[in-house]
Parts: C-alpha cells; sequence; structure tokens
C-alpha cells in the first residue's frame, strides 16, 4: 500500500533521449487520484532539462513493475538484460 493510502494513478517518469541507444524510462514518482478528482504527484526525484530546456515529466498508468531502462509499455521479454544502467 502506497503512502497516499490507495494505489497510484499514475507513475511519473522522465524520458531520457539517448544517442543510438532506446530512451531511458527514468522513474521519478506517481500520481494518485483525490475523491474530488483533482491528483496528488508525489516525486522521489526531479527530471533534467533537455536539450531545448524543458523539464518533462511523462505520466502513465501504472503497468507491471520494471527492472530495466526500457519504456514502461514494452514487453519484458523483448530484451535479454534485466539490469538498470546508471
Amino acid at each position: 500500500m502506497s503512502r497516499q493510502g490507495h494505489d497510484p494513478a499514475y507513475r511519473a517518469y522522465s524520458v531520457i533521449e539517448r544517442e543510438g541507444r532506446d530512451p531511458f524510462w527514468q522513474p521519478l514518482g506517481a500520481a494518485f487520484e483525490n475523491s474530488d478528482g483533482s491528483y496528488n504527484v508525489i516525486l522521489q526525484a526531479l527530471p533534467l532539462p533537455g536539450p531545448d530546456g524543458v523539464c518533462k515529466i511523462v505520466l502513465r498508468p501504472p503497468k507491471e513493475e520494471q527492472s530495466d531502462d526500457r519504456s514502461p509499455d514494452r514487453d519484458r521479454s523483448a530484451s535479454g538484460s534485466s539490469q538498470r544502467r546508471r
């Protein structure tokens, strides 16, 4: 159970583009829906600005936990690596 008392409605990511490689989806935190339909976004990290100077956070519905640097939408079996790159 989360600190908010219920499961997150969204997970927060920063998508880091990498030359010649797949983007790295850096987990930042989660968003929790309130009873009035608004959201609280709880971040454990902050995004870094991209080349254009913009800090962008992507909210995605939760999927099964990812243990590597692929998009949350990709099939886990698509890559032989399960180590997170830093």
